[in-house]
Parts: structure tokens; C-alpha cells; sequence
């Protein structure tokens, strides 16, 4: 099986969910809980390969859109209930092949590699122990993405709301509603910034948020899933800056 997007990319998200601006560099010491699993599980290491591919497909054509400039950007799948395959630190996303896939645990930290995963693996992780149904993170740094997230970061949040590609998000059945995208404030602490988040997870239908200057993190329950939140966010956000414009 093959987990090329022109070749079934929803047989692939599902094999590859899990059974239930330059990358930061920071170390992951400060991160790291107890107990943490530092061996692959047989689920994992046979979902990986798949798993791998699917990323570096979906990396290139986010990168070729010019979401990814400067070696940013995350991308993940989860492989089980512990682990995530992610891209490694400081590589060129449109040019990644599955060597640059590893492993991590919700801890962040590598698994069977000596590999560096970026400091932002540890949102990723966050997001994976906390919503069990999700499958899928990703992480782009757009320039729609960054002027919205520093333009409305006064209020925190970018409403968005009475356009038809709301509905693209899971649970919304109608042009007639709103989604209020938070923003969070930059930060390198990454466990300061992960309590920040927290504190935005509860609300309902959230599928992703933006930190100021900096980026988006869009997810679902699949690759495809995630793909069409990130794609929906990136369009709203445009549409939310031109009218901005327009109506100056």
C-alpha cells in the first residue's frame, strides 16, 4: 500500500492513525514527564513506513503552496497510543524523504534514533494526549497564517464566521456560524507555552489555533482530515485580511 495522495489518501489515513520559522532548537530536558517509552512498539514499527511516506508527500505539497519557508514547520502522525511519527528538526520540508520521519514519544522526546525532533514536537504531543481520536498535526507558518495571527492577536482570537468553507470543519453543517480561532502568544518556553494552550482546549469543534508572529497548528482525526481543516483555516484567514483591506 502505498500512502501517495494520487494513490488513496483516505486508505492511508486511516492505516496510518493510531489504535484509540526556522525550527526551534531548544533542549527537551525541561519537557520530559516519567516513565517515558523510549522502544518502538510492533504496531508502530509496522505502521511507520506508511506513515513516513504519507508525511513526505503531504510536505512537499504544503511546501510547494509556500507554506513552509525556511526549513519551519512540523508535521506529524500518530502510530499508537504513545507514539508519533514527525519530521526531523531543521530540514527543507518540500525536499524531505522518509529518512527524515521519526519517532517520538507524548513526552516529545526520540524514540530508537538518535535523530533531533524540533521543540515544537512537544505541542504535538500534547495535542495526542488529550483528544485520543486525534490522528494528525500539522504545523505551517504561511504568510497568511503570520500576519493574521500578529493583526488580531490584540484580541486573541480571529473570528471567523458566515462563509460557506465552514462547513469543511467537522461538525459544522452550515455557512451560519462561527469559529473563534485562538491566538496565543509567541513563546521558546515550550512548557510555558503548552500550558497556554491548555487553557484553549476546551472549547467545542476546535481543530486548531494560531501563536502569534509565528504560525498555525491545524489537526484531525486523519491525514485528510487535518489537510482539509489547515486548507480551510489558511482560506478563511485570507478572506478575513482582504476584507480588511477592502473595507479601509
Amino acid at each position: 500500500m502505498t500512502c501517495a495522495r494520487s494513490k488513496s489518501m483516505q486508505a492511508c489515513s486511516i492505516q496510518c492513525r493510531g489504535i484509540n520559522p526556522n525550527e526551534d532548537t531548544q533542549p527537551h530536558a525541561a519537557l520530559r514527564y516519567n516513565s517515558p517509552m523510549l522502544t518502538l512498539t510492533t504496531v508502530a514499527r509496522t505502521k511507520l513506513p506508511d506513515c513516513a511516506q504519507s508525511i513526505v508527500d503531504n510536505a512537499a505539497e504544503l511546501a510547494a503552496f509556500g507554506w513552509t519557508p525556511a526549513t519551519s514547520s512540523n508535521f506529524s502522525l500518530r502510530l499508537d497510543e504513545q507514539l508519533l511519527a514527525v519530521t526531523v528538526s531543521g530540514k527543507d520540508k518540500g525536499k524531505l524523504t522518509t529518512a527524515d520521519i521519526m519517532v517520538a514519544n507524548l513526552q516529545g522526546e526520540a524514540v530508537e534514533t538518535d535523530l533531533r525532533p524540533s521543540a515544537e514536537t512537544f505541542l504535538h504531543s500534547q495535542l495526542y494526549a488529550r483528544f485520543p481520536d486525534i490522528g494528525c498535526v500539522l504545523h505551517t507558518h504561511s504568510r497568511t497564517q503570520t500576519v493574521a495571527s500578529r493583526l488580531f492577536a490584540w484580541q486573541g482570537y480571529v473570528r471567523l464566521a458566515g462563509m460557506e468553507l465552514l462547513k469543511a470543519f467537522r461538525g459544522h453543517q452550515t455557512h451560519d456560524a462561527s469559529i473563534d480561532l485562538p491566538i496565543l502568544p509567541n513563546q521558546q518556553d515550550m512548557r510555558l507555552l503548552a500550558t497556554q494552550i491548555e487553557a484553549k482546549l476546551g472549547a467545542p469543534n476546535l481543530y486548531g489555533y494560531l501563536i502569534e508572529g509565528h504560525g498555525l497548528y491545524a489537526w484531525g482525526r486523519d491525514m485528510t482530515e487535518a489537510r482539509r481543516h489547515l486548507e480551510a483555516f489558511e482560506f478563511l484567514l485570507a478572506c478575513e485580511l482582504d476584507l480588511r483591506n477592502l473595507r479601509a
